[in-house]
């Protein structure tokens, strides 16, 4: 039987982030090759990821980060069963090495992420392998993309929640301030343009019907409920919002403010059970 030392042991610690126990058994079993013990532990990663499949992953960590001229972003949602394991900081590390990779190469989609490389393995082989490692489902639980001529990024505290605004021109603190009212005030939609058909016409009945239990005439349903949608936009559409940090703006307006021309093109907002 092969003498294994305490630096192999470490080697291989430090190569895959397995406990130190796990690592002598593999090496143990595969007789001290290296290679051999890395295998081992990656089928381990398989064996545990197959048993905890039905297991929910609602926990995590969500980052957000632009590429170096700020045309790109990418926010990435990193799950797990717990949220001892979402706070730890090698679980925080992976998530930001997977969010590096996306940032890097400008990934479009989740599937593409999955297939891109980290190191020697890929996204999806990593987190199989760091399955076994943790003990715990892991799974990206949410990658949201965007481009434009300047792309703000927000995470906010905990790392729970993160947000992309996109702008029509640089400008660092106005992205920084929308970016979070993006994370705060949860809008369905960029515009009113942009709110899906469906919202709309729900949004059109419960009005009406909402007006008719308040006892109204039957002939100003469609009115009464027209005006309930218009306050609808206001509240839920990124560009109408009451700008958090001045009510007397709107989004819109506030970017006015600080530049003329400056304005809204889009948003991206990524968070766990929020």
């Amino acid at each position: 039987m092969a003498k294994i030392t305490a630096s192999e042991v470490n080697k291989l610690r430090q190569h895959t982030g397995a406990g130190m126990m796990d690592c002598k058994k593999a090496l143990t079993e595969a007789e001290g090759d290296f290679e051999a013990a890395v295998d081992i532990l990656r089928k381990k990663g398989q064996k545990v990821a197959a048993k905890r499949a039905d297991r929910e992953a609602s926990e995590g960590c969500v980052l957000a980060a632009t590429n170096d001229d700020q045309s790109y972003g990418a926010i990435v949602s990193l799950n797990c069963e717990t949220d001892f394991v979402a706070k730890n900081e090698s679980f925080v590390a992976l998530t930001q090495s997977i969010l590096d990779a996306a940032v890097a190469h400008q990934i479009e989609n989740k599937e593409a992420l999955l297939s891109t490389k980290l190191d020697e393995l890929t996204v999806e082989e990593k987190l199989t392998e760091q399955t076994g490692v943790i003990g715990e489902k892991l799974e990206i639980g949410g990658f949201e993309t965007l481009q434009a001529p300047f792309v703000a990024s927000y995470i906010h505290a905990g790392n729970k929640l993160a947000s992309l605004v996109g702008l029509s021109s640089r400008a660092p603190e106005a992205g920084h301030n929308v970016a979070m009212q993006a994370a705060a005030m949860n809008p369905v939609a960029l515009n009113r343009e942009g709110v899906p058909q469906e919202t709309i016409d729900r949004e059109l009945e419960l009005g009406k019907e909402q007006a008719r239990q308040d006892g109204k005439p039957e002939n100003l349903l469609e009115k009464i409920a027209e005006g309930r949608l218009n306050k609808f936009f206001k509240e839920n559409t990124l560009v109408e919002q009451e700008y958090i940090r001045d009510s007397k703006l709107t989004v819109s307006k506030y970017l006015q403010s600080e530049d003329k021309g400056l304005e809204l093109v889009g948003f991206k907002r990524v968070g766990l059970g929020v």
